[in-house]
């Protein structure tokens, strides 16, 4: 803050609030083997009638939710995602109208999939259990706990800073002093896998690959001449 006294008598007040030091961003990954899967399941049911279509829905995914506690998923680490009823129309032509023809019901659940060696064999269970209605709308794969990963990027990070920093000091001649700011972002290892296929006779294969745990650092240095 630095003051100044004009010639008419009257002091005037500027406030710097440039940011001294040098200024970098750091980044930090690593990859880790996924040990969860989300699977989303769904079934949709169309008929003449709300409670004909609700009723086959019903009916569905009880067995869906069957199939999967049968393969050892707990009822903790199933969970409702959606449900719907909406009505179907088509245009008459005739009278230029559109007219209701049925009702569609549509209910999903997201399914928590500990053991990762039963993805696939899991996958044609709840398939094989809805029929027809089954819709697979997805699956993703997680780690449970990230906290070790994020360490683990973040010292990354924090390492990948300060060598940036010291050299840009080297660049300029002086020395790099304290940190005197830190700011931590981290993403989210969540990898999304659409590519599911439904064999007749053998099991759905599922490819778990790596994810990417990062985390990204600003830090402001010192500077020491």
């Amino acid at each position: 803050i630095g003051c100044s006294s004009p010639d008419d008598g009257t002091e005037s007040i500027t406030i710097n609030n440039q940011q001294e030091g040098i200024s970098v961003n750091g980044q930090g990954k690593v990859s880790v083997t996924p040990d969860i899967a989300i699977l989303t399941v769904g079934i949709q049911s169309q008929e003449a009638s709300v409670a004909s279509a609700q009723v086959k829905a019903t009916d569905a995914m009880n067995k869906v939710v069957s199939a999967l506690t049968g393969n050892g998923i707990a009822s903790k680490d199933i969970q409702t995602q959606r449900f719907s009823i909406q009505v179907v129309t088509r245009y008459d032509t005739t009278t230029q109208q559109e007219v209701i023809i049925g009702y569609s019901v549509t209910n999903s659940v997201t399914t928590k999939i500990r053991a990762l060696d039963k993805v696939g064999v899991i996958i044609d269970a709840v398939a094989s259990a809805g029929g027809d209605l089954t819709r697979i709308e997805g699956i993703s794969f997680a780690i449970e706990d990230p906290t070790t990963y994020y360490s683990q990027a973040r010292e990354k990070a924090i390492i990948d800073a300060k060598a940036k920093a010291q050299q840009i000091a080297t660049l300029l001649g002086v020395t790099v002093g304290e940190p005197t700011y830190v700011s931590e972002s981290t993403s989210s290892p969540i990898y999304q896998d659409s590519r599911i296929a439904l064999p007749v006779a053998s099991e759905t294969p599922i490819s778990l690959g790596e994810l990417e745990v990062s985390a990204s650092v600003q830090v402001v240095y010192a500077i020491s001449k």
